[in-house]
């Protein structure tokens, strides 16, 4: 069946928009004002992941122009490796998929816990276990059928864009008086170094773009909607999170960001005092919630679609004739949540788990276009072709390896975890393709 393309430029910028605004940007700026030292290269390394993630983005548009299969990274890598290599690929990506999704529950169980938890009772109740106590009850939920329909998902995805806007009023507000907090920064390790290990929660905040893969054969006069509508949809991102990162640093105070947990309740609370920062806190754990309830709605459904290509066993096509729920795919998924939730003891350092792996995939992943226009070289290609070819993917990938670089440098103990696990995805290929 032919794909109909339908999608316009501006549907393509507000696709880009949602793909990528989450809700680190609620969390991660402490972390990258802690890791920069100085507002000037803090506002620096958000530009340059701003820019990278463009670069990222019309790669990745290209890629699924020519290849419009469904089944996204899988199918290219499959197509562009040996078929070993692309298992390893998409495996470590499965992994890690439920440790993105811990990092943002133990966000929202830190935005809740103050609300929720009182202050005697604070010392019983971790971030770790409110973080499973949400994991379990939206597994609960999906495991008998229940699903959250579109609307309430695009409900939440338009709250976070109108509450970054909100907060960024307090700009004009009346700034609290907050004592200073002597924490101690990197910034004399270097400004290239204190960059990348900035680049590490910034690539986690701006992740997303990569799912452009999927958009190539849906626009409409793609070589002209393309580069537009990506570069209209990231630049609104880049706008919005350089203005609340502004408010940040001006209404908290820089040196006061890099200790806070809870930036954009405290940036309510600024200006709305106590109910601000309650209010905010509920709106930023409902969000992740939303968030985490779409994770266990699709990753099951990557465990199907490499099941039907026989590399994972027939047990995760198993679908409950009753409810269309896939349990053992859902089961699978919280368990590799659990264990990520136990052995990674911080939301810092399940960013570098995550990132580590994430930055390897996206660097063989947009590799594959100099694989498919060397392959497609001869045929009759009137598709959508990156900008600035071979610069910009290029460019894309030596960022990525800057970053892994980074992590690999300063939290070694979490990129072995993510090497073991794609390395460990070379023996599991052959022993599930004996046992088929």
């Amino acid at each position: 069946m032919t794909i109909q393309s339908k999608l316009g430029r501006f549907d393509l910028a507000m696709i880009i928009i949602s793909f990528i605004i989450g809700v680190g940007i609620f969390r991660t700026p402490s972390i990258v004002a802690k890791d920069a030292g100085t507002p000037s290269i803090f506002y620096t390394a958000w530009i340059i992941g701003g820019v990278m993630s463009i670069f990222g983005a019309l790669t990745f548009a290209e890629i699924g122009s020519r290849m419009p299969a469904a089944g996204g990274y899988y199918k290219v890598f499959s197509f562009c490796y040996h078929p070993a290599f692309a298992f390893m690929l998409n495996w470590a990506m499965v992994i890690t998929n439920a440790g993105s999704a811990v990092g943002i529950a133990l966000i929202g169980a830190e935005y809740i816990r103050p609300v929720l938890v009182p202050d005697s009772w604070q010392h019983l109740i971790s971030n770790k276990l409110i973080a499973a106590a949400a994991l379990t009850i939206l597994f609960t939920l999906n495991f008998l059928g229940i699903r959250m329909g579109s609307r309430v998902q695009n409900i939440l995805s338009s709250l976070k864009i109108m509450m970054i806007l909100g907060l960024c009023c307090a700009v004009f507000g009346t700034h609290n008086s907050i004592s200073t907090l002597p924490i101690s920064s990197l910034a004399n390790l270097g400004t290239l170094k204190t960059l990348g290990l900035c680049l590490i929660p910034i690539s986690f905040t701006l992740g997303g773009y990569q799912n452009s893969i999927n958009l190539g054969a849906d626009i409409k006069d793609p070589k002209k909607n393309i580069p537009i509508g990506i570069f209209a949809g990231m630049t609104v991102v880049i706008l919005l999170y350089l203005l609340i990162n502004f408010a940040y640093c001006n209404v908290l105070g820089f040196e006061n960001l890099k200790g806070m947990s809870l930036p954009a309740a405290e940036l309510a609370k600024s200006f709305l005092g106590e109910n601000g920062f309650k209010v905010t806190s509920i709106i930023v754990f409902v969000s992740v919630l939303g968030f985490i309830n779409t994770a266990f709605l699709h990753n099951p459904r990557i465990y199907y679609a490499m099941a039907e290509d026989e590399v994972l066993p027939d047990i995760f096509k198993s679908v409950n004739k009753d409810t269309q729920t896939q349990e053992f795919g859902l089961i699978f998924f919280l368990a590799l949540a659990i264990i990520s939730l136990l052995f990674l003891s911080s939301f810092s350092k399940i960013i570098s788990y995550v990132e580590f792996i994430d930055t390897i995939s996206l660097a063989f992943a947009a590799a594959t276009l100099f694989i498919f226009r060397t392959k497609q070289s001869q045929l009759d290609y009137n598709g959508y072709k990156v900008l600035f070819y071979p610069i910009v993917p290029i460019l894309f990938i030596l960022l990525q390896a800057w970053v892994c670089y980074n992590i690999l440098t300063s939290q070694t103990t979490e990129a072995m975890y993510g090497m073991a696990i794609f390395l460990g995805g070379f023996p599991l290929y052959y022993i599930i393709k004996k046992l088929l």
